[in-house]
């Protein structure tokens, strides 16, 4: 049973033993992102070990100030930029673009968000980069792509969410379109991202292949997540549309309210979970029927079904909603909130939410790496860092730059 109390205590730092090195280790990443998407894509590259170095200019990534702060640290910022070395670079600039020719010399992966022909504009387009590193994989991310009658927008996650038909597909019926409270295209982006530097990688380093451009929109991945909408319109004439909670292709799916105020989630996609509801809430008869077995003919009753649901689940308590559910092997999740999901023994378990170390803030409890390794796992080694707090030690690496000069540069703007 998820446990409804106060949420245990966090595992403390030092509780398990460090992972090994991770399946990345030794791959070198630049990662000029700004905001979300980009970002993303390289923080997954270096929770699996790549040594990543975010690249800001001097003003620094407008992420660090978007949402949540505490003592003035940025909460999104830490999970974003969680395991990069942080460096100030305004690349524009004459000494800038010296400084970061020689980090892409030794760079493996260069990450980038600026609008089509921007770098091109500065004089560091994929061509001058090759040139530099003929072995360099780039990944551009933009709003709709590198080509196209809408390739030079400005664009955010909100716009891909509007036009990939998410949310016309999102709210009630005869509601509102509605947009995700968060940003949804640049998750679905950066994870694609993070897949489509691994392949290019793999071309790269296991067949003999060099470099390469990755055009990456915001737009087309989350067009491809949202189901075969293209298709159905294109052999039926159908546009789907909204549906509240509940789903066009099955039934019972819906969001139920407990007696004691609390949410529920069922899905019944298999038919014979929908048997083992339909039992469970007190009306097999509706089982036997001879449309039953098929999730669409169940969609088309979605009222009759979830009356007899509804009923049943607001009448209990949710302990004994979960529990009875659980039970009979009937497929259920609460709703949870924040406070609520770090509460569950599950997630506790799992560490799903882990603790980070961070020099700003002390230990942080943030989302875990999406996936687990057995032989080479992952690690979040520390938060997202403080504007240009390495640049000291990448530019005296890569450059030779001493104090003395890296306070001019500083002086001059170009750090």
């Amino acid at each position: 049973m998820p446990p409804t109390d106060a949420p245990p205590d966090p595992p403390q730092l030092g509780d398990a033993p460090k992972p090994a090195q991770g399946p990345l280790s030794g791959l070198r990443v630049l990662d000029a992102g700004f905001v979300y998407a980009a970002p993303i894509a390289a923080m997954l590259l270096g929770d699996f070990g790549a040594d990543v170095i975010k690249v800001e200019h001097p003003r620094g990534d407008p992420a660090r100030t978007h949402g949540w702060q505490k003592d003035g640290h940025g909460l999104w910022w830490k999970v974003i930029s969680r395991n990069k070395k942080t460096v100030t670079l305004n690349f524009r600039s004459p000494r800038g673009h010296e400084l970061l020719c020689d980090l892409l010399k030794e760079a493996d992966v260069f990450v980038e968000n600026f609008r089509p022909g921007v770098l091109e504009e500065w004089g560091l387009g994929p061509e001058v980069m090759h040139e530099i590193n003929p072995n360099l994989i780039i990944l551009r991310v933009t709003g709709f792509g590198q080509t196209g009658p809408y390739s030079k927008r400005r664009a955010f996650g909100t716009l891909a969410e509007a036009m990939s038909g998410f949310a016309y597909q999102t709210g009630e019926e005869g509601g509102p379109p509605t947009l995700p409270p968060f940003g949804l295209a640049d998750g679905v982006a950066g994870v694609t991202g993070a897949l489509a530097v691994m392949m290019a990688l793999y071309h790269r380093d296991a067949c003999g292949g060099g470099g390469q451009i990755i055009d990456l929109s915001l737009l087309e991945p989350l067009l491809g997540i949202l189901g075969p909408a293209p298709t159905v319109y294109d052999q039926l004439g159908v546009i789907p549309g909204r549906h509240g909670n509940r789903s066009p292709n099955n039934a019972p799916r819906n969001a139920y309210q407990t007696a004691d105020d609390r949410w529920v989630a069922i899905s019944a996609s298999a038919t014979s979970v929908a048997v083992r509801v339909l039992a469970l809430v007190g009306r097999p008869d509706i089982a036997t029927e001879p449309w039953f077995p098929f999730a669409g003919e169940r969609a088309a009753r979605a009222d009759l079904l979830d009356e007899c649901v509804g009923k049943w689940i607001g009448e209990r308590d949710f302990d004994q909603v979960m529990e009875a559910f659980t039970d009979a092997g009937a497929a259920i999740a609460p709703i949870y909130d924040v406070e609520q999901l770090l509460a569950d023994a599950h997630v506790t378990e799992r560490e799903s939410i882990t603790l980070c170390p961070d020099e700003d803030l002390g230990p942080i409890r943030m989302q875990n790496l999406f996936f687990r390794l057995s032989k080479t796992p992952g690690e979040i080694k520390f938060g997202g860092r403080r504007l240009g707090q390495d640049n000291s030690e990448i530019f005296g690496q890569f450059s030779g730059v001493d104090e003395d000069e890296l306070a001019s540069l500083r002086a001059d703007g170009v750090v």
